[in-house]
């Protein structure tokens, strides 16, 4: 049986490093893509995998070299931000090609042009696209789908992300820049997403010991407004993210930091789901964010490539792709995060 070949778009990135050593740790043969050639050849010699690692320059508006990509690989991870800029050209190459697509947005636009646009190019190629399996966005919907499993009519959930030690890649920041400034917003109330202005405001979230309450930005600007709905019965979704995650003096000038550096983050994230008579709430608790992100697209991707991920193609939630609970204790076991779910709450 021939092995499946993952290809990685923003392959000598932080996020396409992690991604890649992960891959080959679990045997599989890689496509290194990105713009710069030199870049992807150093890379390839630094993994010193022999044949298993091939290389193939392409930007993002070169069509010609992203249809030769999707045609040569079966799943692409595509890890090269800011996905306002990279995520429609590579996403509706590999829908066109039939080519399984996840990537590690946290953009809430993108997410939902994904499903608007790809959507039926997908599924009449064939191809199983899962955007956003990632840190932000991707856990928090894979954690509200663990924590409302079984569960019918939920009034309210609340994604809370609490981290300490972040610091932003290139790609990262010019997605946090863009988001942090952006007026129009993905909200999701009263049983509907919603575009349009809203007004930020700080809270206080309860996160349990030993974390304890933490003052909070809300609504952060993710993606769990467009995917939650579609596989947990809520009327109401609330996003929030720590104060904490910028107080690091370097957050914004960390570019070049080496990788054990940006690895020391703490990061907790909560769920609480609440209807009338109960609720129910679920954490995820680590270190390194990028870690966890990464294990979470390649654990996507291999098991979309041996048959194990969804039974319909087309563009998917992650918590719709995938059985929420099994999937994340699969990455526990990996050492993403502990997981930690209470259920049924009264």
């Amino acid at each position: 049986m021939t092995k499946p070949l993952f290809a990685i778009y923003g392959a000598y990135g932080h996020t396409g490093r992690l991604v890649a050593s992960e891959l080959l740790a679990r045997g599989e043969e890689l496509l290194l893509v990105g713009r710069d050639a030199e870049a992807l050849r150093t890379l390839a010699d630094e993994l010193d995998a022999g044949d298993r690692v091939r290389t193939h320059a392409a930007s993002v508006d070169d069509a010609v070299g992203l249809r030769e990509v999707m045609t040569a690989a079966d799943v692409l991870i595509h890890c090269a931000g800011p996905f306002a800029l990279t995520g429609a050209p590579v996403a509706t190459a590999a829908a066109e090609a039939g080519c399984h697509y996840v990537d590690h947005a946290l953009e809430p636009h993108h997410v939902k042009a994904v499903f608007d646009t790809a959507q039926a190019t997908a599924q009449r190629t064939g191809a199983v696209m899962v955007p956003g399996v990632s840190f932000y966005g991707g856990l928090g919907d894979l954690l509200a789908g663990a924590v409302a499993d079984g569960i019918a009519g939920i009034d309210r959930i609340v994604v809370a992300y609490a981290v300490n030690g972040w610091r932003l890649t290139s790609g990262a920041k010019n997605t946090a820049t863009h988001l942090l400034a952006e007026t129009q917003r993905l909200t999701f109330s009263d049983g509907a997403l919603r575009e349009g202005y809203v007004e930020p405001r700080n809270a206080v979230f309860p996160f349990p010991p030993p974390l304890g309450p933490r003052t909070m930005i809300a609504p952060f600007p993710s993606f769990e407004t467009v995917t939650v709905p579609r596989h947990v019965p809520v009327r109401d979704i609330d996003l929030m993210l720590s104060t904490s995650a910028f107080e690091a003096t370097d957050a914004f000038a960390s570019e070049h930091i080496g990788a054990a550096e940006r690895a020391d983050t703490d990061f907790t994230v909560a769920v609480q789901a609440m209807w009338e008579g109960g609720g129910a709430a679920g954490q995820l608790t680590g270190h390194d964010l990028w870690r966890a992100g990464a294990l979470a697209s390649v654990e996507a991707a291999v098991r979309i490539a041996e048959g194990r991920g969804p039974t319909k193609t087309g563009v998917l939630a992650p918590g719709e792709a995938f059985p929420a609970e099994p999937f994340l204790r699969d990455l526990e076991r990996q050492g993403a995060f502990t997981l930690t779910l209470r259920r049924g709450e009264e």
